[in-house]
């Protein structure tokens, strides 16, 4: 089976699967009515460690330019539209996450 990536923008949520078995959800924040986050088909192409500002502990690229899911130096965000279209997670939980899944893993993005 393969791992891929779940993100629904509108429930603020994000589900690790393995196949068609939940493995793990998360909350998430996501972008704000200006600057949503981008539905789509994706993959992440990068990991970068303490990429510093407000990416909290880890930068996980997406294959669209200047997206990814990240860690966030703002906890109160998670579960709001406040990014410019990233995807926000708990520290501890990007990190987690991070671990699980390779570079090359597909994300799905809807509503």
């Amino acid at each position: 089976m393969v791992k891929w990536i779940d993100v629904s923008t509108s429930k603020h949520q994000l589900k690790l699967f393995n196949g068609h078995r939940l493995l793990k959800s998360y909350p998430i924040g996501v972008g704000k009515i200006l600057t949503p986050t981008p539905s789509g088909i994706y993959t992440i192409i990068n990991k970068q460690f303490n990429p510093g500002g407000p990416f909290g502990l880890l930068w996980m690229g997406l294959s669209k330019p200047h997206y990814g899911i990240h860690g966030t130096n703002n906890p109160a965000s998670i579960g709001k539209n406040v990014s410019h279209g990233c995807i926000r997670m708990f520290n501890h939980d990007v990190l987690e996450l991070s671990s699980r899944v390779p570079i090359g893993t597909r994300v799905a993005i809807h509503k």
